[in-house]
């Protein structure tokens, strides 16, 4: 035997030995020497090399496998991945980009942003980093955004190639904070009606929220729609936040307990800027979390109408725990409730997170998505509004009061086909590049010249959104191309109803990413929302309780 493992052998010998004699001690402390013992036996006397770091991380996330689907283990890689967005800024060069083919195309540059500051612009491309060629070559886009990425306050040189002109520009951009904001859009909707949609629930999303509600009231709004389609949550305390906006003083907004946590209240202050105003929650099966608390405490409280379909169900609260290296456990700690008492959580299996993640499948095969009438709850999970007494419902999701089933008919098969091959982005990234200048002289850089309610004005020649909403249409030459793009992979749908339904949303998706390209996110959402069925059924509800 080689005299190197002599010792740590002999160590775990003795730890047998404790172990043998000490079967007196607590369960937990059992469990404790048993893992400990079993992790030297490993190190000391496994037949082949074992590393210690890959060890010790499958060892905690087999732990935690066997609780909540929610508790979890994350790389300090994957750390930094999953707080970055809710944070609300990281630090680089500040450009919103999309991959064409195998080259960076800049779809917008961050306004006031380092890469704003030197001069690149919307369409450029990036070709080379520190002299390092990028375009041409492969490269991922993780190993991309590492490259651009830095600290603040350091230099990165940045090859562009731009259109009508033969040569490489060289830029020097200096990193520095870029703002992560978790408000979409914010608009008027329609006279009198504010909408704000928010994709998630981060550090600055009150700040974002209380200064879209103030630009709003400046233009009148009295009743205000808040979607939060697709917003998986972030924050508990940026949706208690949020709902101190819009509630009473005393109100209770959520509360929080668990087995070794006390219950913890949050409640309104009653300095909410929006307390008087209608409100109507729009959600679906992706809204989960923190936008599970918003959307139940205004049903809880009848502050407003829930809209869509029931919400995704996660009522667990996790808590960080930090560990050495910059990794991180995030460990269910408690549940949440509705002030109504509702724990919304789903039910799940401890272990069974495969049955778990399929649940959304499930919902659909039983028609749920379609039909309000396949969604049945226990007499057991009834509870009761808190001013109005209406009856609600736990144990899985929030219902909402006015239901909006998925119109299977909007996205064909041909459609979905034509989106999994980015043949639609890659046509808007080409048509952009090509269309930006004369669309901008067109339309005009300021989407609204004489402010957000020019929507509807009559004036022809005057340029900004309203003109774009009005007048533009995508133009054919760019629609039979990506027809022809679909031909050359093999995609064609199969009949004429399907070719007709797949161009009219095709045309409406094209327009909408061509207003992102020009301006923002608000634009987009501008030309989206005049045929989403949530939108409708929300002014529906407006009007009818006028």
């Amino acid at each position: 035997m080689k005299h190197n493992i002599i010792l740590p052998l002999l160590l775990c010998m003795a730890l047998l030995n404790a172990g043998a004699q000490k079967r007196s001690g607590s369960a937990e402390e059992n469990s404790l020497r048993k893992l400990a013992i079993a992790t030297m036996a490993i190190n000391s006397l496994y037949v082949d090399s074992v590393d210690d770091k890959k060890l010790a991380e499958d060892a905690i996330r087999g732990m935690l496998e066997n609780l909540d689907p929610h508790s979890s283990y994350s790389t300090p890689k994957e750390v930094k991945a999953l707080t970055e967005p809710l944070k609300g800024n990281f630090e680089g060069v500040g450009v919103q980009f999309n991959m064409l083919e195998d080259t960076l195309l800049v779809v917008q540059t961050v306004n006031g942003g380092p890469s704003e500051k030197v001069g690149i612009l919307a369409g450029d491309r990036f070709v080379s980093v520190n002299d390092t060629a990028i375009a041409g070559v492969k490269m991922s886009k993780e190993d991309i955004m590492r490259r651009l990425r830095g600290p603040k306050g350091t230099k990165v040189r940045i090859g562009v190639k731009r259109g009508g002109i033969a040569d490489v520009i060289h830029f020097t951009v200096t990193r520095d904070k870029i703002p992560l904001n978790t408000v979409d859009a914010s608009y008027m909707l329609r006279p009198g009606i504010g909408y704000i949609r928010l994709s998630s629930f981060g550090a600055t999303t009150h700040d974002e929220f209380v200064n879209c509600i103030r630009q709003l009231d400046k233009q009148g709004m009295k009743d205000l729609v808040i979607d939060l389609q697709d917003n998986g949550g972030g924050y508990l305390q940026a949706a208690a936040d949020v709902l101190n906006e819009l509630l009473e003083a005393g109100d209770l907004l959520v509360y929080t307990e668990g087995r070794t946590v006390r219950r913890q209240e949050f409640r309104a202050k009653g300095n909410g800027l929006f307390r008087k105003g209608r409100v109507v929650v729009l959600v679906n099966e992706f809204s989960a979390s923190a936008a599970e608390i918003v959307s139940g405490a205004i049903q809880d409280q009848d502050r407003g109408t829930v809209v869509g379909r029931r919400t995704y169900g996660k009522g667990l609260v996790q808590r960080p725990i930090d560990l050495p290296d910059g990794s991180m456990i995030r460990l269910t700690v408690a549940h949440y409730f509705t002030p109504s008492g509702r724990c919304i959580q789903k039910p799940y299996v401890k272990g069974g997170r495969k049955d778990y993640q399929h649940e959304l499948e499930e919902r659909y095969k039983h028609g749920e998505f379609t039909s309000s009438d396949s969604i049945h709850f226990a007499d057991s999970l009834k509870y009761e509004t808190l001013k109005l007494h209406r009856t609600v419902y736990g144990g899985g999701g929030v219902m909402p009061d006015y239901f909006v089933p998925l119109d299977t008919t909007r996205y064909t098969k041909f459609h979905r086909e034509l989106s999994a091959k980015s043949i639609i982005l890659n046509a808007n990234l080409r048509y952009a590049e090509s269309a930006r200048k004369d669309l901008l002289k067109r339309y005009g850089k300021d989407p609204y010249p004489d402010g957000v309610n020019c929507i509807g004005e009559d004036n022809k020649a005057k340029k900004g959104f309203a003109a774009f909403m009005r007048d533009y249409t995508i133009p054919q030459e760019v629609m039979d191309g990506i027809m022809e793009e679909a031909g050359k992979q093999g995609l064609k749908p199969k009949d004429e109803a399907e070719r007709e339904q797949t161009v009219k949303m095709v045309s409406m998706q094209m327009k909408a990413l061509v207003a992102r390209d020009l301006w923002t996110m608000t634009e987009y959402f501008r030309v989206t929302n005049e045929s989403n069925d949530f939108i409708k059924c929300a002014l529906e509800r407006l009007d009818a309780a006028r």
